[in-house]
């Protein structure tokens, strides 16, 4: 991103009266709470921090609030077949529900939200209790998924909080991004710059994100500071079913496809998920030739990086690490991006030719290619 474009983001953003702290949650649906908990636990190394259910007088659902840093994921499952998130996930299979944001003032954000065009998901609620005090609200986005707006005092006043003495922390400490995948991507980059102020920070088209069977176009929309980040990506036209199209498929609707959360040290994180069992996307060795060549300054000991498939790149800010987990459940949707910035604000577009040929190797594989 241009140094003038960038400057213009962070002026439009500072005029904007819909101020923004960062991510507050993000919230999963899936079957079964307990087990997804203790998988973010063993493999990520989040700690469970706090627990809401039929013990506490929630009698519909389950949750568990788990943290790793500064990343927060919620994972609720419904206590019968009868309930919006059994719907939820009868539909999607295990996904995102809420990608939460922190705001100074809850209410205010939800009502200049409602005057720009946006739906309502839920009013606003007042939560308070010994341990915090919350006010949340909620509109609705792409497919089945909404943002809460949170105002937030202490912890989570509807949780009982939880000390976990067995997490052993992987050092994944904040969401870099959080990515969409929509059957328009143009409506969805509208929406959020009507609604929330967003500008785009980087626009990839089909020609920057292909292979010689797929295709997909992508734009990035920002807060103006790169505390939130929300690229969006649409399928483009191509010889072969793009993953894109495959998670449409299978998801059944737009929806999160992936959260990328950022290590100090990806080095170290790898070999420390890997050693659990976290299976990530396969990278040949044909990409490390080329990546030396592009990247020929990286600090880093490369035996360590190609041991651990990790993908390299740089632009005019410094150089980035990042790499890909395989899916996280059955079907071919939700994943998680592990990324190390060092100095770099873009999104690996280096990486993406040899990132895409591993993904549809994967669709190959399971014959949605």
């Amino acid at each position: 991103m241009d140094t003038d474009l960038k400057a213009r983001a962070k002026a439009h953003a500072a005029q904007d009266p819909f101020p923004m702290k960062g991510f507050s949650h993000v919230e999963w649906w899936v079957g079964n709470a307990f087990q997804t908990a203790m998988f973010l636990r063993t493999m990520l190394g989040f700690s469970i921090v706090g627990y809401r259910g039929p013990e506490t007088g929630v009698r519909e659902t389950s949750s568990y609030l788990l943290e790793s840093g500064n990343i927060r994921f919620m994972v609720t499952g419904a206590q019968g077949p009868e309930h919006p998130v059994a719907d939820h996930v009868h539909l999607h299979g295990p996904g995102v529900h809420d990608v939460a944001f922190l705001v100074p003032n809850a209410e205010e954000a939800f009502e200049l939200s409602l005057e720009r065009g946006a739906e309502v998901a839920y009013k606003p609620t007042v939560t308070e209790s010994d341990h915090g005090a919350m006010v949340a609200a909620g509109i609705k986005t792409y497919g089945d998924t909404i943002h809460s707006m949170v105002e937030l005092e202490g912890f989570y006043p509807d949780f009982e909080p939880r000390e976990d003495l067995i997490a052993r922390s992987a050092g994944l400490h904040t969401i870099d991004h959080v990515v969409a995948n929509v059957e328009d991507m143009n409506k969805w980059v509208e929406f959020y710059e009507r609604v929330f102020h967003f500008t785009m920070l980087r626009h990839f088209d089909d020609e920057a994100i292909s292979t010689e069977y797929t295709a997909l176009m992508s734009k990035v929309m920002w807060d103006g500071e790169g505390i939130i980040k929300l690229p969006i990506n649409e399928p483009a036209e191509a010889r072969k079913r793009s993953q894109i199209e495959e998670y449409l498929m299978f998801y059944r609707s737009a929806g999160v496809q992936h959260i990328a959360m950022a290590t100090a040290d990806l080095q170290g994180t790898m070999e420390d998920v890997h050693a659990r069992g976290l299976e990530t996307i396969y990278v040949p060795d044909e990409y490390y030739p080329e990546a030396m060549e592009r990247v020929p300054d990286l600090d880093a000991d490369w035996d360590r990086i190609i041991a651990n498939r990790i993908l390299v790149d740089a632009d005019e800010g410094g150089q980035l690490l990042q790499i890909f987990t395989k899916m996280l459940q059955d079907r071919p949707t939700v994943f998680f991006e592990f990324i190390e910035r060092r100095g770099a604000t873009g999104f690996g577009l280096g990486n993406f030719k040899a990132l895409f040929e591993s993904i549809e190797r994967e669709q190959a594989a399971r014959g949605n290619l």
